[in-house]
């Protein structure tokens, strides 16, 4: 299950975890509680919106069914579609473009050992259909990865985020390397059907632990030119990147004052974030939103 978090770029938030599941009066300063999400989506990993952004696209990762769910702004579950033409080997991430076209990121990549990695292009426009269906399929592999799966101090090629910018998609990688140093990696992939080489655009590195710096999704603006990647602890804002080079991008760390399994991120608007996490033991599956 998942709880969501909408919140200010620019303000460093304050929260106190076990005040999080009250409601809030304020949208300034706190987090406001919205609404529970159905009981049966216990591992959602990726969160999306319609064209319209009056409904919002969720998909569960590995081990889950291969169908995106739509939910109303009540958090109502309104249509589970089968996507008929696709296995969820691990989905992690939904996200659409500009068009309103709805991709889905198979990319996860635990033991960075997969050689099939694909980012999947559906027909999803409403969630009256009753199926939908892959109608692109962008597979690739990572430039520089030789071994499958490398050694247990390079693990750079699991991945949980991306974004689609300009007719290309942008990845950025979850290290999972022994001895965890906040190192990831962004790959430039062509929005198109093929068999692609994705390209190696930039080496940064994230503050702090892994629960501070292991990717866990992202999102960008509509102006693009602000990414948030989201970790378990925090957001961190890239700007001053171009098409092709991330590696001059300077990183704004956010923190969230708050620890737990946070999986999925997109804008509501340039001023709004979405964020979902996993539904824990005595916490979770609530939607919150916090305005700019």
């Amino acid at each position: 299950m998942l709880r969501f978090l909408i919140l200010p770029i620019s303000l460093l938030l304050s929260c106190n975890p076990k005040a999080q599941n009250q409601p809030s009066d304020s949208v300034n300063d706190k987090l406001q509680t919205q609404y529970s999400l159905p009981k049966k989506l216990k591992e959602v990993s990726g969160i999306t919106l319609s064209k319209d952004k009056k409904i919002t696209w969720v998909i569960e990762d590995k081990g889950n069914k291969n169908s995106i769910y739509g939910l109303n702004s009540e958090g109502q579950l309104l249509a589970q579609i089968p996507v008929e033409n696709a296995e969820n080997t691990d989905w992690e991430d939904i996200i659409s473009d500009a068009q309103g076209n709805i991709y889905i990121g198979d990319f996860g990549n635990n033991d960075n050992n997969r050689q099939d990695l694909a980012i999947l292009r559906t027909d999803l426009k409403d969630v009256k259909q009753t199926t939908t269906k892959v109608i692109q399929t962008t597979k690739f592999h990572y430039e520089g990865q030789t071994e499958f799966p490398p050694k247990k101090s390079n693990l750079l090629y699991d991945c949980e985020g991306f974004v689609e910018m300009d007719g290309n998609f942008y990845l950025f990688t979850k290290n999972r390397s022994k001895g965890f140093d906040g190192t990831f990696l962004v790959f430039q992939v062509p929005n198109k059907e093929g068999d692609f080489e994705a390209k190696l655009i930039g080496r940064l590195k994230l503050q702090g632990g892994y629960n501070d710096a292991a990717i866990t999704s992202a999102a960008i603006n509509s102006t693009k030119d602000k990414i948030v990647l989201l970790t378990h602890k925090n957001i961190h804002v890239l700007t001053g990147f171009t098409a092709d080079n991330f590696n001059s991008a300077k990183i704004q760390k956010i923190s969230l004052n708050h620890n737990s399994q946070k999986e999925a991120i997109v804008f509501f608007n340039d001023k709004t974030l979405l964020i979902a996490d996993e539904k824990g033991k005595d916490e979770g599956g609530n939607v919150y939103q916090l305005a700019f």
